[in-house]
């Protein structure tokens, strides 16, 4: 889960300044420095938390997405799909969580060539179990309130619909 650091100062705050001195004013390396950290930071927590039922960030997340579907299966390709990864993540995640009895492989009945993957019983007790966990630590993020949590993600909407994941939601074509 790693350490605080504990430093006497902020390492990004004095990057930020060094690099001020040394190419101008740059708000943007700041910002995603800052970004890159939080990352670490809260991986490192959430996977913490998911430690006891053997789960990373990133299968929990294929696990949920499981329950969310009508069936409790879904074609690996919408897995990657809706998780934005690449099909070889997908392929490591539903074997690790096979091997876990947490889903299983099932042939595509609409597909012949394609594979489910369909969340066991074991699993959806685990979702449950460990989603009660994250929340009860606000998913890392208990120091912000619910106004600036709201704020945080409407702010990196423009960014992912910026790179083109999706339409803008204010736009007349989203």
């Amino acid at each position: 889960m790693g350490n605080p650091l504990n430093l006497p100062f902020d390492p990004i705050e004095r990057a930020h300044q060094n690099w001020e001195r040394r190419w101008g004013a740059s708000p943007a390396m700041a910002a995603v420095t800052s970004i890159m950290r939080a990352q670490q930071i809260l991986i490192g927590r959430l996977d913490g938390a998911l430690k006891p039922y053997e789960l990373t960030f990133a299968r929990y997340e294929a696990l949920v997405l499981l329950t969310f579907s009508a069936s409790g299966a879904l074609p690996l390709g919408k897995i990657g799909e809706r998780l934005m990864v690449h099909p070889t993540s997908v392929t490591n995640t539903i074997d690790r969580l096979e091997r876990q009895g947490l889903v299983r492989r099932l042939p595509n009945p609409s597909d012949g060539r394609g594979t489910l993957a369909e969340i066991t019983e074991a699993g959806r007790e685990v979702v449950e179990h460990a989603t009660r966990d994250l929340l009860a630590m606000d998913f890392g993020l208990e120091d912000y309130t619910a106004e600036e949590l709201e704020e945080m993600h409407r702010s990196f909407v423009k960014l992912r619909v910026g790179f083109g994941d999706f339409p803008d939601p204010g736009s007349a074509a989203g």
